[in-house]
């Protein structure tokens, strides 16, 4: 089916929302996989998912099979999780790869940099080279990648442009965090949520303030919806800030320590951006967090969220603290995003309007996603 998208692109105080089908619709969802997830940069991990070199961590992204590696020189690294041979998947479950990446249907073997290295018996036994078999046309297809933030971002379609280009006024926004290393706090500083609705909801609802005084009461007692601005950078990535973030303290006054090198804006405020399409950014003066979004279905995503800290050595319970008070948070947000989605099977629902003070966040993303998506059509209509 094709959708009418020509009310989500207007002016705010004039627009719809996105059309109950981008959100119900397996068609339409595979529709913006190729538009939204595959066309840009999207995110599928983060780095400390393989903190040492020849540590490899299988990821199916919307049925791509994946393969995560850091490689022998410290380099960060996506393949195609696929044998050149008979296309068996290469690495089943997270590991050390010693030596090299050997398929285990004919042992043929890769370099952590993707190098083709060994054929065995390719040439008959005992014979390990054919003069038709060209190893260097034959290692691991590379999928362009870029960390930065931590994320591991790819370009599934290797047609957008470089990720500095695309993001660089984001890059430039937060450059201040670039003179202090991010230090991932471990084990205790992750978790995921497994959620019954549609990706975009959960970004939608992480690009606003609005919902603060009733979904999320604690915040909002120190935090008030009165202490918050939009962020709206139409095309690229919007979200929100606050002039006052509180930091954690513990039972005998300890802190985290801060992000070195910031100015005195990151004092008391603090800013939360989700760079499109599907990674959530929290920004603090002394800790940050990362939230990839694996779509899963139409109706289903896995949250992935990652703590972050300016030292790798930060006080054990303040930490796990710190990651019960985000989970939460966060928690606290499932049963709007889920209880959006069951709504969206409403047939009379037109997409909802937007507060043109309050939602412009949002509007920035719907709008977003409707200019891709119907770009995309356009490309498609001129084949």
């Amino acid at each position: 089916m094709t959708t009418d998208l020509s009310s989500v692109t207007r002016p705010i105080s004039q627009a719809n929302g996105l059309p109950n089908a981008h959100y119900t619709d397996p068609a339409v969802f595979a529709e913006e996989r190729d538009a939204l997830l595959f066309g840009t940069w999207s995110g599928i991990g983060v780095a400390a998912d393989v903190p040492e070199p020849g540590d490899a961590k299988p990821i199916e992204f919307l049925g791509l099979p994946l393969l995560l590696i850091r490689d022998r020189d410290g380099d960060v690294r996506v393949f195609q999780n696929t044998c050149r041979h008979r296309g068996m998947i290469l690495v089943s479950e997270p590991r050390r790869i010693e030596g090299a990446i050997r398929c285990p249907y004919h042992s043929w073997c890769y370099s952590t940099k993707g190098k083709l290295v060994a054929t065995p018996h390719v040439g008959g036994p005992g014979m390990n080279t054919h003069a038709d078999m060209d190893r260097d046309t034959l290692g691991l297809i590379e999928v362009p990648s870029h960390v930065w933030r931590d994320v591991v971002f790819v370009n599934i379609s290797g047609t957008a442009a470089p990720f500095e280009e695309v993001h660089a006024d984001l890059i430039a926004r937060w450059s201040e965090f670039d003179a202090s290393p991010m230090h991932h706090g471990g084990a205790d500083s992750r978790f995921t949520l497994d959620v019954q609705t549609n990706w975009k909801l959960a970004v939608e609802n992480y690009c606003e303030s609005y919902h603060l005084p009733w979904v999320h009461p604690g915040l909002n007692s120190y935090s008030r919806l009165e202490d918050h601005y939009n962020i709206e950078e139409q095309g690229r990535y919007s979200g929100q800030g606050t002039l006052v973030y509180r930091q954690l303290t513990g039972e005998a006054g300890e802190v985290f320590p801060d992000f070195a090198g910031l100015s005195d804006k990151w004092d008391e405020g603090a800013e939360y951006i989700t760079v499109y399409p599907n990674v959530l950014l929290g920004a603090q003066r002394d800790h940050a967090f990362a939230i990839v979004l694996e779509p899963k279905a139409v109706d289903r995503t896995v949250e992935h969220i990652h703590l972050y800290y300016a030292s790798d050595e930060t006080d054990d319970a303040l930490r796990r603290k710190n990651a019960e008070q985000w989970k939460v948070v966060f928690e606290e947000d499932i049963f709007v995003v889920e209880g959006m989605q069951r709504g969206r099977h409403g047939p009379g629902f037109d997409g909802g309007r937007f507060s043109p003070a309050m939602d412009g966040p949002t509007h920035c993303f719907h709008a977003w996603v409707a200019g891709r998506v119907s770009n995309a059509r356009q490309r498609l209509a001129a084949e």
